[in-house]
């Protein structure tokens, strides 16, 4: 297996508050030299910025199917990364991938990745009945199908102020997922 240092992640954020938990992520990858190139929805850049990304990763994130000079990056990207992660992973995020909708950055690239040649890692993050709901239970189970791998999500105290499951890993335990499968290539 290569060096750390050798690796690719695609970091793919969608709209949560979660998003501080995966910004110190994003930065401990980069930390320990591995390229990481972020991707963020229009929600995931309400709770954190572009300009905080990019200073993660010294890499400028993808943000925009149309945006000029980046059109075919859903498949550039899909081909240069080692791994991707969806972190953290709306229930929004997980219908949509479930139903194969590729309208935005994370639908087009779950539809480009290689899927069961390369790890598709999902990180989810939502209030305790959205991720008990049917619809997001049926999506998850979808996914998995697919072939993506769904991490498992937290017990406790939730941003919306109630208990439950849901919540997303701690970062310590996100990366130690991640390291895992850049490893094991699964």
């Amino acid at each position: 297996m290569s060096s750390e240092a050798d690796r690719k992640i695609l970091f793919l954020l969608t709209g949560s508050i979660a998003c501080f938990k995966a910004c110190e992520l994003v930065s401990r990858l980069a930390k320990r030299g591995i390229a990481v190139q972020t991707v963020a929805t229009a929600g995931a850049l309400r709770f954190v910025g572009a300009a905080t990304l990019e200073g993660l990763t010294g890499r400028t994130p993808f943000t925009d199917l149309y945006e000029a000079g980046r059109t075919m990056d859903h498949i550039r990207l899909a081909r240069w990364a080692d791994l991707a992660l969806v972190c953290p992973a709306t229930a929004n995020s997980l219908n949509r991938m479930a139903a194969g909708l590729a309208d935005d950055v994370i639908g087009a690239l779950f539809l480009a990745w290689e899927i069961g040649r390369k790890p598709w890692l999902v990180a989810p993050a939502m209030n305790a009945t959205m991720w008990e709901h049917p619809a997001t239970r049926a999506a998850r189970e979808r996914l998995a199908g697919f072939g993506a791998r769904l991490l498992p999500v937290g017990d406790g105290p939730l941003a919306c102020g109630e208990q439950g499951e849901g919540r997303l890993l701690e970062v310590d335990e996100l990366e130690k997922h991640v390291l895992a499968a850049l490893e094991t290539g699964r």
